[in-house]
């Protein structure tokens, strides 16, 4: 993978003082600085952390493999086929499925309906290397996948499973995973069986849309969805009776996810996204109802950073230990197959900072020429150090980014 030319640094540079991004802190000096493994190279863009062998160390899983951690060896999770430049599966998630103590993988796909979890096979067959047996969670009848979220959305404790379209007319559905009474789990004795039903909810028929967020944006304490077309309130009774209210607040092709956040502490949530493939980085600021009748919000338009494209998904989590979230994000490397605006230049992987006071980030460079993003970001702190670390997948490679002392 070509590194950054000095030439093309400084054509980076003149165009981030055009753009307005504040690039200070983007060199050697940098007060954090990463040791990078490349664990493996494929086109798969799907990431998770979870302690699949229960030995009390995060591990990763990313498509085809498991990480042990500590080790980091690519071991045999499942198999994925290639399509059309892509693995077909479009994100990770680490959930007890069967609930016997082990983590299982939830896995979606872009054109498949399926979606399939597949089984955590145990401490001796981790050790031998075995594949995980693939099951059917559900069928949701449902093509034209851009991403997924698993999330508690209402509050109960429960995880749904919450998909995003890129198709802005598509249905917006979510499917919750309730918990079988205890008569039902103890017939099956849980062995391989889901301890969950899954249960659809149609929360829109008609507007969906590339981009998906889940928070509180209506202010009124309880988690809406965001979609690339708009935002759906959820209901202040019982959220799972009908369909939910629908704002046709915007028309965007944004990152999955995006981050919503009171940023400037004003008492509303404000909206951090990315064109997903297209330059642009901004923030939203959150001014108020703009007409009380429509539910319309007024937002105030920010840019973060306009020099590179296809920030695809996004991190809003405390990387440098401070107390303070950061954004962490950067280019989904070949988002579609390099036919997007930037899409053929190199990979990069940075961070923000946000200053409450002046209302600004101020960028940091994690890599640029090798790591890029697929659709998920890891920071957890993998070698118990206490410092927080970095893993990711997507076309330029799977990696592991360990913090330097």
């Amino acid at each position: 993978m070509p590194r950054l030319s000095e030439k093309s640094l400084v054509i980076c540079l003149a165009f981030a003082a055009w753009f307005g991004v504040d690039l200070s802190r983007s060199n050697a000096s940098e007060p954090l600085q990463f040791d990078i493994k490349l664990l493996t190279v494929d086109a798969n863009e799907g990431i998770a952390a979870g302690d699949v062998d229960n030995d009390g160390l995060l591990d990763l899983v990313a498509g085809r493999n498991w990480y042990r951690g500590g080790e980091w060896t690519p071991r045999p999770l499942r198999n994925v086929d290639d399509w059309n430049g892509y693995v077909q599966s479009n994100g990770d998630y680490l959930f007890d499925v069967d609930n016997d103590g082990r983590l299982d993988v939830i896995a979606g796909s872009f054109l498949p309906t399926q979606v399939q979890w597949f089984r955590n096979p145990g401490e001796e067959a981790l050790r031998l290397g075995k594949q995980w047996e693939a099951n059917l969670l559900v069928d949701t009848g449902a093509s034209s996948n851009e991403g997924q979220l698993l999330e508690d959305i209402d509050g109960d404790g429960n995880v749904e499973w919450i998909v995003n379209s890129w198709k802005a007319d598509s249905p917006m559905v979510i499917w919750r995973l309730v918990p079988k009474t205890d008569g039902e789990k103890n017939a099956k004795d849980n062995s391989g069986v889901p301890a969950y039903d899954v249960k659809r909810h149609l929360v829109g028929a008609n507007a969906n849309g590339h981009g998906i967020a889940i928070g509180d944006i209506s202010g009124d304490g309880r988690k809406d969805i965001l979609v690339g077309n708009g935002w759906y309130e959820q209901p202040a009774d019982e959220p799972w009776k009908e369909e939910w209210l629908y704002r046709a607040d915007w028309d965007l092709h944004s990152s999955l996810p995006m981050v919503v956040t009171d940023l400037d502490k004003d008492g509303d949530n404000d909206l951090i996204f990315g064109n997903g493939h297209d330059f642009g980085l901004q923030w939203w600021e959150n001014q108020g109802l703009e007409d009380s009748e429509t539910g319309k919000i007024r937002w105030a338009e920010h840019t973060i950073d306009r020099s590179f494209s296809q920030p695809h998904s996004l991190l809003w989590k405390d990387l440098d230990g401070d107390g303070n979230e950061d954004l962490i994000t950067g280019k989904r490397y070949y988002a579609h197959n390099g036919g997007d605006p930037g899409g053929q230049d190199v990979p990069c992987l940075y961070w923000y900072s946000w200053n409450p006071d002046t209302k600004s980030f101020t960028r940091h460079t994690i890599d640029e020429g090798r790591v890029g993003t697929g659709l998920q970001i890891v920071v957890e702190d993998f070698n118990q150090d206490d410092r927080m670390d970095i893993a990711v997948a997507g076309k330029s490679g799977t990696y592991l980014l360990i913090a330097k002392p």
